[in-house]
């Protein structure tokens, strides 16, 4: 008899298994117990009949406390009243701990209530599915870049400087000066591009936005690829095509926890190329279309956004934003140097930016005065200068922001559900 995990106990039909987990919950009936048993993977029921077993350990499993660890044996059948589809018939049971009463219990709990016992929060199944989908967002992209040739290369947390403007950084200090927690590993992805052609960098990102908006968190996961030679059209086909791949995957394996926490797929199996390419321009007219207030030069916020990606049935590039609302590095379009040659990936059902980059300037001279212009300090900057100063090209990147992706993927209202432990301008505990 081995331990199994609850994910595939179907392959065990007939055979008796050990389960180590966690009792989830307990209902009993005369001379019935009903254990729903939780491992990580899966929960399952488990059946102890009074006339089965030991008087002893009939009468342990009625005292079991929600989330004590226990372990389990007993051989697996299949049933389709049972959770999964499948029930172990009890026949051993040990408790490793027998758990205090558990805060959590199936009444309506406030959200503060919640996020306060997030330690524990997770261990729900909605939760538990939220996360499961996560981790097979992070999986997809990164399957999908490395068999396009992108090789990962890991980039710095602490920076000298800022990459998407001082306004919203952290500081921190850093012996006799003073560093920065990273807002986006993208500087730095680019110089590992001219060395080695495809890279992408994966981890947490950092923003001191002073936002309680249900997209914003002050620390976040991005993952971000750059390319030499890529130009903004090939930047949209590589997103397309990842965000295309993810939806599929997670479409294909994770559509167990997507009806956990109620997601109709519908929605999710219109995701196919090619995706909606409006201009900047073009979206300012359907927002005054729309009776937005939005003057031409402004950047689109949340609820710029909404509107706009509610028009369409899958996700929609806003490319060619004005040159003033997007960070220093970005290139002009040569045909019209007001606007950049960027772009941002907005999910329908008014979910908004889940995407933004496009091509960066490659010209020395521009970047010097783009540098100037914004008022940074040229010295930080020296590194990134010789980027272009030796063997420059055009190249072009972006960051997919995971949090909002699995926002959408699972249709939640709030970002704080998407991140095992989230960070909100009011939160820092747990």
């Amino acid at each position: 008899m081995d331990g199994v995990t609850i994910e595939h106990i179907g392959e065990h039909v007939g055979e008796e298994v050990e389960i180590r987990g966690w009792l989830y919950n307990l209902r009993s009936s005369g001379a019935l117990h009903f254990l729903l048993v939780r491992d990580g993977s899966g929960i399952v029921q488990a059946v102890a009949v009074r006339s089965d077993l030991p008087a002893d350990v009939f009468e342990l499993a009625g005292t079991l406390t929600q989330e004590s660890a226990i372990i389990i044996a007993g051989p697996v059948r299949g049933d389709p009243r049972a959770p999964g589809g499948y029930e172990v018939a009890l026949r051993r049971l040990h408790v490793v701990h027998l758990a205090d009463p558990y805060p959590i219990t199936p009444k309506e709990h406030g959200v503060e209530f919640l996020m306060d016992h997030r330690h524990l929060w997770l261990r729900s199944q909605r939760q538990w599915a939220i996360m499961r989908v996560r981790a097979e967002v992070e999986r997809g992209m990164c399957d999908y870049l490395d068999d396009l040739g992108y090789l990962r290369m890991d980039t710095p947390i602490l920076t000298p400087s800022a990459c998407e403007g001082t306004t919203t950084l952290f500081e921190t200090p850093y012996f006799e000066r003073r560093a920065y927690l990273t807002q986006s590993g993208q500087l730095y992805n680019e110089a590992t591009a001219a060395a080695l052609g495809r890279v992408y960098c994966f981890g947490p990102t950092f923003r001191a936005e002073k936002s309680k908006t249900r997209r914003h968190l002050t620390e976040f996961w991005m993952l971000e690829p750059e390319a030499a030679y890529l130009e903004l059209d090939g930047y949209m086909d590589l997103a397309e095509g990842l965000v295309t791949a993810v939806v599929r995957r997670v479409l294909e394996r994770r559509r167990a926890e997507l009806e956990l926490v109620q997601r109709d797929p519908a929605p999710l199996e219109a995701v196919r190329p090619p995706f909606p390419r409006i201009t900047y321009d073009e979206a300012v007219e359907r927002l005054h279309a729309q009776g937005a207030a939005i003057t031409w030069g402004d950047d689109f916020g949340g609820d710029e956004e909404t509107v706009l990606s509610r028009q369409f049935d899958r996700p929609v590039f806003v490319h060619r934003y004005p040159a003033r609302c997007k960070a220093f590095y970005m290139q002009p379009d040569p045909a019209r140097p007001e606007v950049v040659l960027g772009a941002d990936l907005l999910a329908p059902e008014g979910y908004g930016e889940i995407v933004g980059g496009g091509e960066r300037i490659h010209d020395t001279a521009l970047l010097e005065r783009r540098l100037t212009e914004m008022g940074l300090p040229r010295a930080e900057y020296q590194w990134y200068l010789d980027i272009r100063r030796y063997g420059s090209v055009p190249h072009s990147g972006f960051g997919i922001g995971i949090e909002r992706t699995v926002a959408w993927i699972c249709g939640l209202e709030h970002v704080r559900e998407t991140i095992p432990f989230p960070r909100l301008i009011n939160r820092l505990y747990p």
